[in-house]
């Protein structure tokens, strides 16, 4: 039976990326995000729950990734898609020359052709997982950005915009050249070389783990004192030291 367990806690983080990208294409962006945590949690402690009842498998490594796909995969690039129009346009209606018209039902609704720019998030990420599936290496550490981690750093954009009440940081995010910078951005870590550290203890002595333990220290400092705004700066902290942390292991 207890082969089981990591995978249904697979199949829950599947069951919120899906709810998430229902709420996200309604515009329902903090419910969506909301889903991508639980999410998120779940793929972090089926991994845990594998490990610690020594059931680890291939299909279990497969049906993750597939996951992963859903959670962190379509929905932030359903949520940029969302932001880019947003940057071009106001409400869910644009009527740009670049833009392409549908009639549903009697409602016409016209799409900035920009928009779907945001998408490349999903395909690097699907490529990303991809990747991590046929590659050995990735046991003790991430090479490129996690997925789970860009999901977070997307999803913070619409948290921040509705949570943090300022006009000159949600001038920042909603412009167009802003978003299509972060969006290449997050595609080129997704697949990137670099060599991020994993939080995963083989035991929680502070010698073997100090990188993760100030990690996780300063995590919490920082999204108590900033909130979602702290979310961004979080991902370029684990970024940078990761970077010093292959450098002194030199």
């Amino acid at each position: 039976m207890k082969k089981y367990v990591p995978n249904a806690l697979t199949l829950l983080n599947l069951l919120s990326g899906c709810i998430a990208v229902i709420l996200a294409v309604n515009n329902h962006f903090v419910a969506a995000a909301l889903f991508v945590f639980i999410g998120v949690f779940f793929d972090f402690f089926d991994g845990f729950a594998a490990r610690k009842l020594n059931v680890q498998s291939e299909l279990g490594l497969q049906l993750d990734s597939l996951a992963d796909v859903v959670t962190s995969g379509v929905v932030p690039g359903i949520i940029m898609f969302k932001l880019l129009g947003l940057s071009i346009g106001s409400g869910e209606s644009f009527s740009f020359s670049e833009g392409w018209g549908t009639d549903f039902y009697g409602v016409t609704y016209s799409v900035s052709i920009t928009a779907f720019f945001g998408l490349a998030i999903t395909l690097a990420s699907a490529y990303r997982l991809a990747k991590f599936n046929i590659d050995e290496e990735q046991q003790t550490y991430f090479k490129g950005l996690p997925t789970p981690a860009n999901a977070l750093l997307i999803i913070s954009l619409p948290l921040i915009i509705e949570f943090q009440n300022s006009d000159a940081i949600n001038h920042i995010i909603l412009n167009k050249w802003f978003l299509i910078g972060l969006t290449i951005l997050s595609c080129y870590l997704l697949n990137s070389n670099i060599k991020l550290f994993a939080l995963k203890f083989k035991d929680f002595s502070f010698k073997n783990n100090a990188t993760r333990y100030i990690f996780i220290i300063l995590c919490i400092v920082l999204l108590i004192v900033l909130q979602f705004a702290s979310i961004p700066i979080i991902i370029l902290l684990y970024i940078v030291m990761s970077v010093l942390d292959n450098l002194t292991s030199k």
